[in-house]
């Protein structure tokens, strides 16, 4: 590097080498040069030595070196002391750092400055916040440098309230107008939600630049002020001011915020459409800038098309990269998982394996969420067995899978084996291990949940609080569950419901009752789940005029809309007998599921309507709602007291020649009640053998019943036979068959009937009344 350096020089000279050094930060070079200071003399020039500190550090992180020669100077002085500050500082060495701080006899402006921004820099910003009060404590007047540091690490920990009090020091010492501390206040405000102060500190800038429109349309973004953040770009691109990769990244973040429905700009019908040619255009405008080769935004046009939906042009992308790296390869596995695409999600796995890229946790979770969206929890669970060290976000990520297609019993075992590797849980964790407790009935399980939300401090949250809730009032402690309910520092929507719910499941309607309307009472506005749990309160009473109010406040409160709640009235109404208004309400539900069409099938059926009940399942088929177990059993049982045998039939062979179910056991009881109404006893009989059921004593107790009415007795015989075959002791085809012989004067035979009881130690249970 110095090859004709064997020669004394002079020191303006080796001045002139160490900026040089500075410039190249060549590590070979500046030890070449050092060995040139020491033959000239130069090494106890104070000066010198500073610079050979300062360069130590900074070329090849040669601390040692730094330390070494700091160590060494005959005369230290600030600047020496900034030196090996910056040293340490530079190499991530807090501790050395804060010892060098702590250590210096005298400190000035840069020394708190370099202390400030080696915190933010090193993920400490608590402590650069801090460092900054011990400098102002000290009477030291900050610069520009120093407020863009602590402006930074407030925007990192959103904390507004120092980011005003540095404000106001900018404003104070002068420096509001520079573009760095402009810059950093906009970035604090827009993180903080202050959407109107960081349009405000925006506006003072003179000069705005890339970095002050990137950051406000951040801010405008999260606040779902989208249509301005569009705006924001739009005039970014009109002043012609630098448009660089992270800017266009944030833009197509704000799409991707629309396109994914996160915003309220999305509820115009053109919101989606729009935000689309949107991103497209901007994925034009950085070919045109020649940015398409920048990785971050190819990850971040790649996310926009995923998330919208479009994978064809996210594939085209994808294929067009040179290498893509871990991100590229994990975003197109979770657009495969949201499109419904597992399949392709792991062959592109596989091809990522084979390029030589290993997959991370978050391609496995990615591949998760896309089994779990398919119900396939198998192979998802294969994906998170082969991650090493599952993170919290894994664990909650599988038992969420398997407590969405109700296996509750592998949620708790996968939660045991958590507590094995001592992961400690968080409210999602333990929010979803409540509900399978919940599920399971498993009180003394959900006590040692319970437990563990203490443990970790986790009891007075409000997610975990309405599970617990739950637990026991579903447990029918509600003695306990009133104490959680009132022990709670605040009370929303969720836990309300819990504990109206557990009322209405233990019978207590009155305090049902009592409660929400103490909700309402407290401003808390009731949700459609508040006024369910209420109408089946209604439902389990007779009383039809209350029912009549919750259906008056519920139109009043804009709820009437909500597909269970009309669901809920109709049942209301039906139970009361008043099937005209359970029609109107049926009728004037914008959207039905298949539990309004059950309601109000079952409802005909109840109210002996049987014409009615059938015409409304055929419109219920037309309507493309397919009919489940629930539907059939209504219209069959309508069918039987309608006396719409034939049609009957004709359903219940629909069961599984259409819609490819074998029949359960209440629809095979229902058509035999239907055929044994009609007095088609052998065909009824005859449908019995065919049944998977023909060895259920229900059915035949079903055709005994009917022998009575018609005074069958050959059918009435052999159902009796078969069902003292099945169960000798079972005293009710006893009866039955009793019954049917004194229905028809036959005495003898009922005698024989009471004889066989005796002779089998069957005993019948005498009737009493209530009276």
């Amino acid at each position: 590097m110095f090859p004709n350096m064997s020669i004394s020089i002079g020191r303006e000279t080796i001045t002139h080498l160490l900026h040089r050094c500075t410039q190249l930060r060549s590590h070979t070079a500046l030890t070449q040069l050092h060995s040139i200071i020491l033959r000239s003399g130069f090494s106890h020039d104070t000066f010198i030595l500073n610079r050979l500190v300062d360069l130590y550090s900074k070329c090849g992180a040669d601390l040692a070196s730094s330390l070494y020669l700091f160590n060494q100077s005959p005369k230290r002085d600030l600047f020496s002391w900034n030196a090996m500050l910056g040293g340490y500082l530079a190499n991530g060495e807090l501790v050395g750092a804060r010892k060098v701080f702590d250590e210096m006899p005298e400190r000035n402006v840069v020394s708190w400055n370099s202390m400030i921004s080696g915190f933010v820099r090193n993920g400490e910003e608590g402590k650069g916040i801090e460092c900054y009060g011990e400098m102002v404590r000290g009477g030291f007047v900050p610069n520009r440098f120093t407020l863009a540091s602590v402006l930074g690490a407030c925007g990192v920990l959103r904390e507004v309230r120092v980011g005003r009090v540095c404000n106001g020091m900018a404003v104070k010492v002068g420096v509001d107008g520079n573009v760095f501390v402009g810059n950093a206040l906009v970035n604090v405000y827009a993180k903080c939600g202050c959407v109107g102060d960081a349009v405000k500190a925006f506006a003072a800038l003179e000069e705005p630049n890339e970095v002050s429109f990137t950051a406000l349309m951040g801010g405008l973004a999260e606040a779902e002020r989208v249509e301005e953040a569009l705006d924001m770009f739009r005039l970014m691109h009109r002043m012609m001011i630098c448009i660089d990769a992270v800017s266009l990244s944030m833009i197509l973040g704000v799409c991707v915020r629309c396109s994914f429905g996160e915003c309220s700009y999305c509820d115009r019908t053109d919101g989606h459409v729009l935000v689309r040619a949107y991103g497209k255009l901007i994925h034009s405008l950085s070919v045109k800038l020649g940015l398409e080769n920048d990785f971050h935004l190819s990850n971040s046009m790649l996310d926009m098309y995923v998330k919208s939906g479009d994978m064809a042009d996210a594939e085209m992308l994808f294929d067009r990269l040179s290498t893509p790296n871990i991100v590229s390869w994990n975003i197109m596995i979770a657009g495969y998982g949201l499109t419904h695409k597992v399949d392709k999600a792991i062959k592109l796995m596989e091809n990522m394996e084979g390029c030589g890229v290993e997959p991370d946790e978050v391609t496995f979770i990615n591949l998760l969420s896309g089994c779990i969206k398919d119900e396939n929890v198998v192979v998802g669970r294969l994906f998170f067995a082969r991650i090493a060290c599952p993170t919290l976000s894994s664990w909650n990520a599988m038992l969420s899978a398997y407590s969405q297609v109700e296996n509750h019993e592998e949620v708790i075992t996968l939660f045991r084996e958590m507590q094995f590797r001592t992961m400690k849980p968080d409210k999602t964790t333990l929010v979803v291990v409540l509900g399978s407790c919940v599920a399971m009935g498993l009180l003394d399980l959900g006590k040692q949940v319970h437990a563990v939300s203490q443990k970790y401090a986790l009891n007075a949250n409000l997610f975990i609080g309405s599970a617990l809730i739950s637990l026991y009032s579903r447990s029918s402690w509600l003695e306990r569950a009133l104490f959680i309910f009132e022990s709670l520092p605040q009370l929303d929507t969720a836990c309300w419901n819990s504990l109206i719910a557990g009322f209405s499941l233990n019978h207590m309607h009155d305090k049902a009752f009592a409660y929400f309307n103490a909700m309402r009472g407290k401003d808390i506005f009731p949700t459609q789940f508040s006024y369910a749990t209420l109408l089946s309160c209604c439902a389990a009473q007779p009383l039809p005029c209350q029912g009549r109010q919750m259906h008056a406040l519920i139109v009043k409160d804009g709820n009437i809309v909500d597909v269970f709640v009309g669901s809920a009235l109709i049942d209301i109404y039906c139970k009361s007998s008043d099937i005209d208004a359970a029609q109107i309400t049926f009728d004037s539900m914008p959207c039905k599921n298949r539990v309004s069409w059950n309601a109000m099938i079952h409802g005909y059926a109840q109210n002996g309507r049987g014409d009615e009940a059938v015409h409304l399942y055929h419109e219920m088929v037309k309507s493309g709602e397919e009919p489940d177990d629930v539907t059939f059993v209504a219209v069959l049982t309508s069918c039987s007291h309608a006396g719409l045998v034939d049609e009957g039939l004709r359903i219940f062979e629909s069961i599984s020649s259409e819609y490819g179910t074998k029949p359960l056991l209440d629809h095979c009881t229902c058509i035999i009640d239907a055929l044994g109404r009609a007095g088609r006893l052998q065909e009824a009989e005859a449908l019995i053998l065919k049944m998977p059921y023909k060895e259920d004593p229900i059915i035949w107790e079903v055709l005994l019943s009917s022998c009575r009415v018609h005074s069958d007795i050959p059918v009435a015989r052999r159902a009796a036979d078969i069902l003292f075959a099945l169960n000798p002791k079972n005293r009710t085809p006893y009866v039955l068959l009793g019954n049917v012989y004194s229905s028809m004067g036959r005495w003898d035979d009922t005698r024989t009937v009471r004889e066989l009881m005796c002779d089998e130690n069957v005993h019948k249970e005498p009737g009493y009344s209530c009276l």
